[in-house]
């Protein structure tokens, strides 16, 4: 760069320098692509996934209202959750195939963010009438479940299958909720402090974690902004 041409031309150097400081940002700003998780709606995600009556909805869909009763007794509803971002899944206590493997990796998250007061987590049980208070407990007690950060939880049958199938969207098999009704699923669910879908994940494989973690940056960002 020749410092002559600047020397004899102060007001050259003078708009080099302030579009140095200013130009440059600001096109840096214009240009920039901010990434943002999708928001997903009905229509958007897997048929198979999706009540018969909610496939063609295209915008607004959120988590239902919910009353569930966790590992202590204590009712839990959507007002627990709100301001935050959390993850659920559907289980059962007895389960000794995927359960395992997703309740393992649902214990690696919440040690993830055991410290994160915006981030929490939501086990439904599949199995509720077998499911009872003390079995949850135990069942808590023996995957590390920190009482606050994560429940797990029992309920009416009807009201949790529905929330599987018409509010996550977590189970490829069509129901009613009845006594012969039952959904095995491993699919983990990420809700934003909105409460709508975000993402969903294959809970048996640890590397869809590792995503989770990623995909959680990329909300909280998003609120931060």
């Amino acid at each position: 760069m020749d410092l002559q041409f600047f020397k004899k031309s102060k007001s050259t150097l003078i708009f080099f320098l302030v579009f140095m400081a200013v130009g440059l940002p600001v096109y840096y700003h214009l240009v920039k692509v901010d990434k943002k998780l999708p928001i997903y709606n009905p229509n958007e995600i897997n048929p198979k996934l999706v009540d018969s009556s909610l496939r063609s909805k295209s915008k607004n869909h959120r988590v239902a209202d919910f009353k569930l009763i966790n590992q202590n007794g204590d009712i839990i509803t959507q007002k627990d959750y709100e301001g935050k971002i959390y993850v659920t899944d559907f289980f059962f206590t007895r389960c000794q195939t995927i359960c395992i493997i997703m309740a393992s990796n649902m214990t690696d998250l919440q040690e993830h963010y055991k410290d994160d007061d915006e981030v929490a987590f939501l086990s439904h049980s599949v199995t509720p009438t077998m499911d009872s208070i003390p079995i949850l407990r135990a069942y808590a007690d023996r995957k590390g479940v920190i009482d606050g950060k994560w429940n797990v939880v029992t309920g009416d049958k009807k009201h949790i299958y529905d929330l599987a199938r018409k509010s996550y969207f977590a189970v490829l098999d069509e129901g009613t909720g009845d006594e012969n009704d039952f959904i095995h699923t491993e699919n983990f669910v990420l809700i934003d402090k909105e409460r709508r879908i975000r993402g969903i994940y294959d809970g048996t494989k640890k590397e869809e974690m590792q995503k989770i973690i990623d995909d959680i940056s990329t909300l909280k960002q998003e609120y931060s902004e």
